[in-house]
């Protein structure tokens, strides 16, 4: 018999069922009580029941610390029968100031570090409520919020907090429930309360909705408690008006230059939640596994007063390179992936920006119109009262005589209600008054206190039948918060280069370029040069390193390309912008810095390049006497670490680069005095990878030191290593094809020297001559003779024994249009080429 009554309890379900239901009630708990925040206060259910049981333990900023194992005993014990840890753990996060931008939790003791350090166990440590945390719990006690049973119905707890400032977008969220998950990330007060008084003006004053737009305008972006860099507007802008975008947040770094030409990377702020301890361990692991080379030390010298995380270069690493591959392999560039889901109505829903403020905004609509009909209650009791105790001092004897008659306490209501038509809490008043109250000085507090009272009243019910009032009312409260918490924005946002064209950034103007042997590059304005008479010293030029002298000035457009070729046949690219502006006497930035050069690559060649056009053509010489044209447009998409611009043989360089249209006239010169001229339709287009075709036969032990366009003057400048020069007319050398030995064009003697180099000029021109020592003459080119193809020259400087002439210079001009100007190109150079005052007229 009872075998039998046992089965009859056992019921039969299907498996798949049973699963099916217990699963959608278990997610259906994670994400309704548990991982998701409420849209209205922004908190999960562990955080605000942390809140409630500090407000009930009375733990106000003003009150001393209570062990944090009290209030977490008393917050499980109470409202959230889960583990100690998970609300330890969430109550040391809101303690934590790189956790939360704006804290709720005011910690004292050890609450963990940036490294990743676990705070101290909860018997060690203090807690108690923080200033901006009590704005959360304001007027809880007015019956703004609805309150439900606790785990076990013996307690009551509020369903949400009435929350008089934005937390869910103040302090961000995170948090992973079933099938979906939320990250939203904090932002600064005084934006998001310039957002929710956006809306309320636009309601207010025009009677109408808010544009998101208009919300973009006040609140720029999510503002970290560990500051860093948000790059770009895209995935802010996304995230702002779908609920889903990706942020790109960067690491503050800097580079500092350091004694003997080192470098070091200096990192003072880092992206959100990323872990500085295993940031140092991932930058030391890439370096022994060698997949990063250039560093030399590395070091976390971080205190109390910052973050200072010191990455040491070696002597030969360019800090830019170095920089960019932490950026790029590790978290010195982070993404943060914002999904704006929080619950309305305890349904998750993934929201935008104008829609979070506005359930915010109808959820404060609710709490003060809640609280005001509270104020408004107890008030119009008040004041009941009051008229009752009034009516009675005025009828005070007859009043007297009735308590007097009375039998009991009871029997006077009665008598009182009776007689004088009192209310009972009227009458119970009347009978609780003391003796005192009968004093003329009491008498007026209670008809001060009661006139009050009916202004407060007035005023009440008014804003209960104006919503505009009432909106008026939130807009007022809230500027009060922002005022007491408010601060400056941490996160700085800037452009990202992939997203917006650097040029709408830049001024478009003319602007000078200088480069010197040794590699010094700097651009400057074009007013840095006063116009000068002819014939002055000029004034002080850059600071030089020994051995080091200016030896490419020209002028272009900021928004100009300057093509770069190196001895080594590679092909670099920057913008005239990108070149760092500098001071006229500064030295300017080693071009290291800007291009990925490899060792023993220089630069042989600089030209400065308005566009790209299918009718432009690079022609270039090698030493070799080899000679190589292309289209410009195969240099188009030039990448960062360069491009093969002409495949070089075994020690040959590259030396000269020029652009052409097809229909110029080629000279090529060599050292030991041999030129020849023929026209660039003899040299075939190759492709951009090609060795090109041979321009010069020389003989042994010769090379080619120039090579110039007919097209850019009416005579050959030729100067020599000893200091001798002439020019020559165009019209001596005859045209040949391309591959011979050519002609002579100077006489090399002992005196003379080999040929240094040579240009092609007009009578109008100046030169610029420079020489081992780092002397710079200056002469008009009309002043040097013009001389037979066969002969050596004319003394152009006088200088010691055992010197040569290092360098020859000639301006080079590339002007835009637009921004044509009437400039004296002699003086650049006068003003410009000064090395330490040794210049000579």
């Amino acid at each position: 018999m009872d075998d039998n009554n046992q089965i009859d309890k056992i019921i039969s379900v299907d498996l798949q069922d049973e699963m099916k239901k217990s699963y959608i009630d278990y997610a259906m708990s994670v994400i309704a009580s548990r991982a998701l925040p409420d849209v209205r206060d922004g908190l999960k259910p562990v955080q605000r029941r942390i809140l409630y049981s500090m407000s009930e333990l009375n733990l106000t900023p003003d009150k001393p610390y209570r062990k944090s194992a009290r209030i977490v005993g008393d917050t499980m014990g109470k409202y959230h029968p889960h583990g100690d840890s998970s609300i330890y753990e969430t109550m040391v996060r809101m303690a934590q100031d790189f956790s939360y931008r704006y804290m709720l939790v005011d910690g004292h003791g050890n609450y963990g570090s940036v490294d990743g350090d676990s705070a101290a166990a909860m018997r060690y440590t203090e807690a108690r409520m923080s200033k901006i945390a009590m704005e959360l719990l304001a007027d809880i006690g007015k019956d703004t919020v609805d309150f439900g049973p606790n785990f076990d119905e013996s307690l009551k707890q509020p369903l949400v907090l009435p929350a008089r400032f934005p937390n869910l977008l103040v302090n961000g969220a995170s948090g992973i429930a079933v099938g979906m998950a939320t990250n939203i990330p904090p932002h600064n007060l005084g934006e998001v309360i310039d957002g929710v008084t956006r809306i309320i003006d636009n309601r207010v004053i025009e009677d109408r909705d808010t544009d998101i737009d208009e919300i973009l305008e006040v609140i720029k972006g999510p503002d970290f408690p560990t500051s860093g860099i948000i790059l770009g507007t895209q995935g802010i802008e996304q995230a702002y008006r779908t609920g889903r975008g990706i942020v790109k947040v960067r690491a503050v770094a800097n580079i500092e230059a350091m004694s003997g030409g080192k470098n070091r990377i200096v990192i003072t702020e880092l992206p959100y939640q990323v872990n500085k301890a295993k940031l140092i361990e991932k930058i030391a692991d890439l370096v022994k596994e060698k997949k990063m080379d250039g560093i030399s030390d590395l070091r976390d010298e971080s205190d109390r007063n910052g973050m200072h995380v010191v990455v040491e270069l070696k002597r030969d690493a360019n800090p830019n390179v170095v920089l960019n591959q932490l950026y790029k392999h590790t978290q010195l560039q982070d993404s943060f992936g914002i999904n704006m889901l929080a619950l309305v109505n305890n349904e998750p829903k993934v929201l935008n920006l104008k829609e979070v403020l506005e359930h915010y905004l109808n959820h404060q609509v609710e709490v003060v119109t809640r609280r005001t009909k509270y104020d408004l209650k107890k008030a119009e009791e008040r004041a009941h009262i009051l008229e009752g105790l009034l009516k009675a001092l005025d009828f005070i004897d007859e009043v007297i005589k009735v308590i007097r008659a009375s039998n009991s306490t009871a029997d006077a209501k009665l008598n009182l209600m009776e007689r004088f038509g009192f209310s009972e809490v009227q009458s119970q008043a009347i009978v609780d008054l003391r003796l005192r109250a009968l004093t003329g000085l009491e008498r007026e507090k209670l008809e001060a206190e009661f006139n009050e009272l009916q202004e407060t009243i007035k005023e009440l019910k008014a804003l209960l039948a104006d919503e505009k009032l009432l909106y008026q009312k939130i807009k007022e409260e809230i500027l009060i918060i922002k005022e007491k918490y408010a601060d400056p924005r941490r996160t700085e946002l800037t452009y990202d280069s992939s997203e917006i064209d650097m040029e709408d950034l830049i001024k478009k103007e003319n602007t000078v370029i200088t480069m010197t042997r040794l590699g010094y590059v700097k651009r400057m304005p074009t007013d840095t040069y006063k116009s000068q008479n002819r014939g002055g010293k000029g004034i002080k030029g850059m600071k030089t390193m020994e051995d080091d002298f200016v030896k490419d000035i020209f002028l272009t457009s900021t928004h100009h390309y300057l093509l770069f070729f190196t001895n080594k046949g590679k092909a670099y690219r920057l913008k005239a912008y990108e070149i760092p502006e500098s001071g006229r006497t500064a030295r300017g930035t080693a071009i290291v810095n800007l291009l990925q050069l490899d060792p023993g690559e220089k630069i042989t060649a600089v030209i400065p390049l308005k566009s790209y056009e299918d009718d432009t053509y690079i022609v270039m010489a090698t030493k070799k006497g080899v000679i190589k044209k292309s289209s410009i447009m195969e240099y188009q998409n030039i990448r960062q670490n360069g491009l093969i611009a002409i495949g070089l043989k075994d020690e040959d360089n590259l030396i000269e680069v020029k652009l052409t249209n097809d229909n110029e006239e080629i000279i090529l010169g060599t050292k030991y005095g041999q030129c020849i001229r023929f026209d660039e339709k003899d040299v075939r287009i190759t492709g951009r990878t090609s060795q090109g075709v041979r321009g010069m036969n020389l003989n042994e032990g010769d090379e080619v030191i120039g090579m110039q366009l007919i097209s850019q003057g009416t005579d050959l400048l030729i100067v020599s290593e000893g200091g001798l020069g002439k020019r020559t007319k165009m019209e001596q050398f005859t045209a040949q094809h391309r591959g011979g030995k050519g002609v002579k064009f100077y006489k090399i003697s002992e005196r003379s020297g080999n040929v240094l180099g040579m240009k092609a000029v007009r009578k109008g021109d100046e030169m610029i001559i420079i020489t081992t020592e780092g002397i710079v003459i200056r002469i008009r080119v009309g002043d040097v003779s013009r001389l037979g193809r066969i002969t050596s020259g004319v003394k152009l400087m006088n200088f010691k024994k055992d010197i040569q002439i290092a360098s020859i210079a000639r301006i080079k001009v590339v002007i835009d249009d637009e921004l044509k100007n009437d400039f004296n190109e002699a003086d650049i150079i006068e003003s410009e080429i000064v090395d330490d005052g040794n210049i000579t007229n």
